[in-house]
C-alpha cells in the first residue's frame, strides 16, 4: 500500500504550495508589524489589539458569505484567486503606510483577501479528498502554510540586519512571494467536476441549514471557545520585546513557533485519522496552557522560546483537526457554507480574544494577558467534559 502521503491529491499539494508562499510574503511583514507601529507609527498596545482583532475577524467573517456562494455556484477556484489576489496586492500598502489609520486598511484589505479565499480552498480540500484520509490532507496543507510562515519571518530577520532595520524596504520584497502564489494557483489546481450541484439551491435556505446537524454545531462552539483562549500571536511578538532581544532577533519567536507547527501540523493530522478528537483536542489545550503559564511567568529568553514552542505544538494538534471536524460532520453540498459558519463565530471570538488581550496587557501587564488565555482553555476543557458525559448517557 502507497504510504498515506502520495495518496493525497495533487490538487491539495499545490494548494499547500499557494498557502507556503502567501505566508512567506504575509509573514515576512506581519512578523515585523508590531515593532514598526510601536517603533515607528507610535502605537500603544491596545491600537495593535484593536487592529489585529478587526483584521483578523474580517477574515473569518468574509468566509461565510465566500463559503456560502461557492456553495450555490459549485465552483471554488475563483474565490480562491480572488481572495489570494487582494492579499497580494495589499502589501505595497504597508511599504508606504504613514499612520496606524493605514496599516488598519492595509490589514483590512489583507484580511478580507484571506476571508474569501479561506472557505472555497477549505472546500476544494474536503472535495478533492477521500474522507479516509482528510485528517492527512487538511494536516499537509497546514504543514506547508505553516513552512511559509517561518521561512517568512527568517528573511525578515536576514534582511533586517543586511538592510540595517529598514523595515519599509522588507515589506516591499514581500511583494514578491505573495504574486508567485496567485500564479501557483492559477497554473497548478484544477476544480473537480461539479459533482454535487446539477441544480442550485441556496445553501442558507431553512432546509438546507437544518441539513447541518448537531455534532457539527458542537465543533462550532467548540472552535469559538478555543479562538478565545488562543489571542492574536501579535502578542507573542511583543512579550519577545520585553525579553530584552535585540530588535532583528524578535521575528525569531513567530520562527520557532511556526517550525513547531509545521513539524507537528501533518503527523497529528494523519494521528485524527485514526483516534477520537476530542482526545487529541484535550492534548492540545493542555500544551496551550503549559504554553500560557510560561509566557505569564517569565521573561527569559529560554522560557519565553519554549512557550513559544507549545504554542506552536498545539496549533500543530488541533487547527487541521478542527478543519477536518467540520468537513466530516457537514454535508458535501454544503462544505463551503459549512467552513464559513465556523469561521464566522470563530472571528467574533477572536476580536473579543484580542481586543481583551490587548486591555489587559495596558492595564495589568503581559502576564495577567497569558492567564486570561489560560482560563478560557481551562473553560473550554470543561465544555468537551460535559459533551463527553452527555455522550455517555
Amino acid at each position: 500500500m502507497q504510504p498515506v502521503w502520495r495518496q493525497i491529491p495533487k490538487g491539495v499539494w499545490a494548494l499547500g504550495f499557494v498557502s507556503l508562499l502567501m505566508d512567506i510574503s504575509s509573514e515576512m511583514i506581519h512578523s515585523l508589524l508590531p515593532l514598526f507601529m510601536v517603533t515607528a507609527l507610535n502605537a500603544s498596545s491596545l491600537t495593535i489589539g484593536l487592529i489585529e482583532g478587526v483584521a483578523e475577524a474580517t477574515a473569518l467573517i468574509v468566509k461565510i458569505f465566500s463559503g456560502v456562494i461557492s456553495d450555490y455556484w459549485g465552483k471554488r477556484k475563483g474565490l480562491a484567486l480572488l481572495g489570494y489576489s487582494l492579499g497580494a496586492f495589499s502589501k505595497p500598502l504597508f511599504a508606504i503606510a504613514a499612520s496606524s489609520g493605514m496599516i488598519l486598511s492595509a490589514r483590512f484589505l489583507d484580511r478580507i483577501g484571506k476571508g474569501i479565499r479561506g472557505a472555497p480552498r477549505d472546500a476544494l480540500v474536503a472535495d478533492i479528498t477521500p474522507a479516509e484520509i482528510r485528517g492527512a490532507a487538511f494536516g499537509l496543507r497546514q504543514s506547508l502554510d505553516t513552512v511559509g510562515a517561518f521561512l517568512g519571518p527568517l528573511l525578515a530577520v536576514a534582511l533586517m540586519f543586511l538592510w540595517a532595520n529598514d523595515f519599509r524596504a522588507i515589506f516591499w520584497v514581500a511583494v514578491i512571494p505573495g504574486l508567485l502564489a496567485v500564479l501557483v494557483l492559477l497554473l497548478g489546481v484544477t476544480e473537480p467536476p461539479n459533482i454535487n450541484h446539477q441544480q442550485r439551491s441556496n445553501p442558507i435556505r431553512r432546509e438546507n441549514l437544518q441539513r447541518l446537524s448537531t455534532a457539527y454545531w458542537q465543533v462550532v462552539i467548540i472552535g469559538a471557545i478555543f479562538t478565545l483562549a488562543r489571542f492574536s500571536e501579535a502578542f507573542l511578538v511583543l512579550r519577545a520585546q520585553q525579553s530584552g532581544l535585540a530588535i532583528a532577533w524578535v521575528p525569531l519567536v513567530m520562527v520557532t513557533m511556526n517550525i513547531v507547527y509545521a513539524i507537528s501540523a501533518y503527523p497529528f493530522g494523519k494521528l485524527s485519522d485514526r483516534i477520537s478528537p476530542n482526545q487529541l483536542l484535550v492534548h492540545g489545550l493542555l500544551a496551550l496552557i503549559a504554553a500560557d503559564l510560561l509566557l505569564a511567568s517569565s521573561t527569559s529568553w529560554q522560557v519565553l522560546l519554549a512557550g513559544v514552542a507549545l504554542w506552536g505544538m498545539h496549533m500543530g494538534m488541533t487547527q487541521g483537526l478542527l478543519a477536518k471536524m467540520v468537513a466530516d460532520t457537514a454535508p458535501a453540498d454544503l462544505q463551503g457554507t459549512a467552513f464559513g459558519f465556523f469561521n464566522l463565530v470563530s472571528g467574533f471570538a477572536m476580536l473579543i480574544a484580542s481586543v481583551l488581550a490587548g486591555l489587559l496587557w495596558d492595564e495589568f501587564g503581559a502576564a495577567m494577558t497569558f492567564m486570561a488565555g489560560a482560563a478560557f482553555c481551562l473553560l473550554t476543557l470543561l465544555v468537551l467534559m460535559l459533551q463527553q458525559i452527555r455522550a455517555l448517557h
